[in-house]
């Protein structure tokens, strides 16, 4: 799996790297709270705070709202698949002279933390939005959502073993790296869900540049998972998978 690089170089990096990418995900989810009391509350100061969202983002039009949900999804996707994708490469060591410092095991847990940081974002303005609303219970129950309910609610599965992958980077040393191994799999099951939540649920996807990006995407984790799985084989028949 992946290792930690505990140099005094690539700890004040990953210290670094750890206070800018915090910083970008606490100013999304503020940035995600303004916008909600904005919009749902009327006072005064609200009220001029909502008038000048709107004439510099259009705010107050439906389709902005739709725009900006649409856009988080698609990134919280892509950043689920770089983080998966990444974690995979260096347990492969395939590029290992490269994925050093700041490229290892921080990132990789950043890269998680900056996906759900956009999917709170994605489903925050769903609940703001008033061509279709999502109440609270369509979003956090699987399969009760008034959109596509079987697709939606793959993805809050999805979302929930993102979730529960990532807990695990704060808890690995009180549960053991065997058990961390092992709940770290899930990830491959989240890609999966949060994969065809986009393409069945996802308004974009009837999109030939949606469709060959969730292919694009898709084909790479399969072909760096099967590296993960023949490599070793080929190396040392003999060797049984670990991972």
């Amino acid at each position: 799996m992946l290792q930690q690089s505990n140099t005094p170089e690539s700890d004040w990096i990953s210290t670094r790297l750890l206070l800018v990418l915090t910083g970008v995900l606490l100013g999304l989810i503020a940035l995600v709270l303004v916008a909600l009391i904005v919009l749902v509350t009327g006072l005064p100061v609200t009220q001029l705070m909502g008038q000048a969202l709107n004439a510099l983002f259009a705010v107050s039009s439906v389709q902005a709202l739709w725009y900006v949900t649409r856009a988080a999804g698609l990134l919280a996707y892509l950043l689920l698949w770089l983080a998966t994708a990444w974690g995979i490469a260096v347990s492969n060591k395939m590029v290992e002279p490269v994925l050093q410092g700041i490229f290892t095991y921080d990132f990789h847990q950043f890269l998680s933390l900056l996906a759900i940081g956009f999917v709170v974002l994605h489903v925050a303005v769903l609940l703001a939005d008033r061509y279709l609303p999502f109440s609270i219970a369509a979003i956090l129950v699987p399969f009760v959502a008034p959109y596509r309910p079987v697709w939606v609610g793959i993805g809050v599965i999805g979302f929930y073993l993102t979730l529960l992958v990532s807990v695990t980077f704060y808890i690995r040393r009180h549960i053991g790296m065997k058990a961390f191994r092992a709940i770290h799999l899930i990830s491959y099951l989240a890609y999966v869900f949060a994969a065809i939540h986009g393409l069945m649920a996802g308004t974009d996807s009837p999109l030939l540049t949606t469709q060959l990006m969730y292919a694009s995407t898709t084909l790479v984790v399969v072909f760096l998972t099967t590296y993960r799985i023949v490599v070793p084989l080929i190396n040392n028949p003999s060797r049984k998978l670990a991972n």
